[in-house]
């Protein structure tokens, strides 16, 4: 009896590591995987290629600190 409650813990845990594993596969893209195409200033800044907001942010955070425009 002890063998058969046992068996139904790993089963158990087994479950738990697969629904897991599904739900990582099921996350959805931040902003909803749209990507920005800037225009021709912007991408004088950031580069041409289309970047998510996330990335968008840094490289202007990346030229701003490189040409020395903060107020720091």
């Amino acid at each position: 009896m002890l063998f058969k409650k046992k068996k139904a813990k790993v089963k158990s845990i087994k479950r738990r590591k697969i629904s897991k594993k599904r739900k990582a596969n099921k996350r959805k893209n931040a902003f909803g995987g749209y990507k920005i195409i800037p225009d021709e200033k912007l991408g004088a800044i950031v580069g041409n290629k289309p970047l998510t907001p996330a990335e968008m942010t840094k490289a202007i955070w990346k030229y701003i600190k490189k040409n020395k425009l903060s107020n720091r």
